[in-house]
């Protein structure tokens, strides 16, 4: 079972943003920059690639919304996206507040955010969700 498998399962806590049937969205508590949130299908599938045609499609749909908070909630040019998937066995894309193609970085040091930062992030997104 993977982490994502086990915060959908409410085993691990997480910064929810968003939750569906299908896609559960929360925030990546090693973030690149503040709003950087996961968007995660609950079917337990390793490569973006191998998940339903349907799948795809709807992740995208189910994203837009949190893209648009995040683009509201964080000074930016837009809110990039990416599909890395080596941290974590699970197929998942990143929403990132983005001004230069070199915020999506994946190797750049990671942010270290305590719960409290974490949880004024959350607030942020979620009420331009509303």
């Amino acid at each position: 079972m993977t982490l994502f498998s086990r915060i959908i399962k409410g085993e691990i806590p997480c910064f929810k943003i968003a939750e569906s049937e299908q896609f559960i969205a929360f925030l990546d508590v090693f973030p690149l920059r503040e709003g950087h949130v996961l968007v995660v299908p609950k079917v337990e599938v390793d490569k973006i690639f191998d998940l339903p045609d349907s799948y795809l499609q709807e992740m995208l749909v189910f994203a837009k919304p949190i893209a648009k908070a995040i683009e509201k909630a964080f000074p930016c040019n837009r809110c990039g996206i990416s599909v890395i998937g080596l941290e974590v066995p699970h197929a998942h894309v990143h929403l990132v507040p983005i001004n230069s193609a070199d915020d999506l970085n994946f190797s750049r040091p990671k942010l270290q955010l305590t719960t409290a930062e974490l949880k004024v992030v959350q607030l942020a997104i979620l009420a331009e969700l509303k």
